[in-house]
């Protein structure tokens, strides 16, 4: 359905002439996907700077019948954000101006942050009163408050610290209706009924339109110990996390498994990424440890976890950190692989998870079954194996054809899920659904589950204006 004039007109009023953005070609960094994968439209980009031009703009919105779709730093992977996608027009509501607002509460270990401010302003903001907001991912620098906890964003420091979800003590939303739901308070227990935070954390802008976030806050890490260990095989990596819970207690802060091809292609496409050790192992663990107190603690232990990981033979050879300049060289190396693919060539993505025990399976059985599947496909999975989060992701063949090769996405992403379900995961494990894998969580998810998330957005959203294309089919 076409938006009429006088409804575009109106919309603009309600943010002003610096809050709405009508010209296509100022419009293309919110309707464009940082892969090139989704190119949407949309009539109308409205960018609000107070809670009331939210509610007043999508009360507006629900009366006239008028589809919104909510976007944070437009960093999504599975075109959630992305509005005009199926040929309809939706006005696009963004949280680029809502940016004015970082309080830290040190005393009560919280932050509250209007939805549009970046993560790394949440951390820096943390730092300078002595805490540490966690959360972190290599799009920190853009993605924003609003959307991580929309999508419940995972990052690295899920193995200690948790998702956005569990990292959040409340929001402050506003519903399809422009109905304004504050939960801002930060209590840690509030047993009164349903928990409108924890469901609007996830439902990728389905349920509302979040704007402004409390997040807790943990005691500054004031010594780290950063390892860069070769291993011959998943299962190796796994008895090396167990150890590794076990020696350094509650200080494990970041567990990434890496295979080698996907770091040979950083080392090959990205200046300043290269290997610290000699190893040609096919598998490699960066690990951080962490904690409050004295940096001997968190050094020793890791030299007894090396000192007992080399003497049982799980790793074969490895380096720790002697500098800050050494570990963030580590973290180049780790945090270039998505870049280095992209340059490598095309690649089919699989954002997914796995009980930590059948990770191994789960990786030997799908890297067989692709191989046989689709000839000279190069699978290098990366990922978050602490918390077992997987990037299965599968390379076009050395001499292949990119555009033929990604013809194969959805047959390959049904191939590699139903393994994921037979190892009971999920298809989705921080990106989201999105538009991208709707018609796989249809296909995937139980009955009961699909019912019961239609009929929350039916309750919420009776007039389906809130992200329409996104989530559900």
């Amino acid at each position: 359905m076409m938006i009429d004039t006088r409804h575009i007109d109106r919309l603009s009023n309600i943010v002003g002439a610096s809050g709405a953005i009508t010209t296509p070609h100022d419009q293309q960094p919110f309707v464009t996907e940082w892969r090139d994968k989704f190119f949407g439209s949309t009539p109308l980009v409205l960018m609000p700077s107070s809670t009331n031009q939210v509610s007043e703009i999508l009360a507006y919105c629900n009366a006239n019948r008028i589809a919104v779709v909510p976007q944070g730093g437009n960093t999504g992977l599975v075109g959630g954000g992305i509005p005009g996608l199926e040929g309809s027009e939706e006005v696009l509501l963004s949280s680029r101006r809502l940016t004015s607002d970082v309080e830290v509460d040190a005393e009560a270990y919280k932050l509250v942050a209007d939805a549009g401010v970046p993560i790394i302003r949440m951390q820096e903001a943390a730092a300078a009163k002595d805490r540490l907001f966690p959360l972190s991912l290599a799009s920190e620098g853009s993605c924003t408050a609003g959307g991580v906890v929309a999508t419940n964003a995972g990052g690295v420091h899920v193995i200690r610290y948790g998702t956005a979800r569990e990292l959040m003590l409340g929001i402050e939303a506003v519903l399809p209706d422009g109905t304004l739901v504050n939960e801002l308070s930060g209590l840690r227990k509030d047993n009164t009924g349903y928990a409108l935070s924890h469901l609007l954390a996830g439902s990728e802008g389905t349920l509302g339109f979040i704007t402004k976030v409390c997040f807790r806050l943990f005691p500054s890490e004031k010594s780290r110990s950063t390892a860069w260990l070769a291993l011959d095989s998943p299962s190796k990596a796994l008895e090396l996390l167990s150890m590794a819970r076990e020696i350094c207690e509650d200080q494990v802060s970041v567990y990434e498994l890496m295979c080698r091809e996907a770091l040979d292609f950083a080392y090959t496409h990205i200046p300043g990424c290269n290997s610290p050790i000699q190893s040609d192992a096919p598998w490699v663990v960066l690990i951080e440890t962490a904690s409050a107190g004295a940096e001997s603690s968190v050094s020793s232990n890791m030299d007894k976890l090396l000192d007992a990981a080399f003497a049982r033979g799980i790793v074969s050879d490895g380096a720790i950190a002697q500098s800050l300049k050494q570990r963030q060289q580590f973290w180049r190396n780790r945090e270039s692989i998505s870049e280095a693919q992209k340059l490598e060539g095309g690649s089919i993505k699989h954002d997914i998870s796995v009980p930590l025990s059948k990770i191994p399976s789960f990786i030997n059985r799908a890297t067989a079954e692709i191989e046989t599947r689709f000839p000279g496909s190069r699978v290098t999975p990366f990922g978050h194996l602490g918390d077992g989060n997987l990037h299965f992701n599968v390379m076009q063949p050395v001499d292949g054809d990119k555009t033929q090769f990604l013809q194969n996405w959805e047959l390959m992403n049904q191939l590699v899920h139903d393994i994921v379900m037979d190892h009971d995961g999920s298809i989705s494990a921080e990106h989201g659904i999105g538009v991208l894998k709707k018609q796989e969580l249809q296909r995937t998810a139980p009955y009961s589950h699909l019912a019961a998330m239609k009929a929350i957005k039916r309750g919420l959203d009776p007039n389906n204006i809130m992200n329409p294309r996104c989530l559900l089919p």
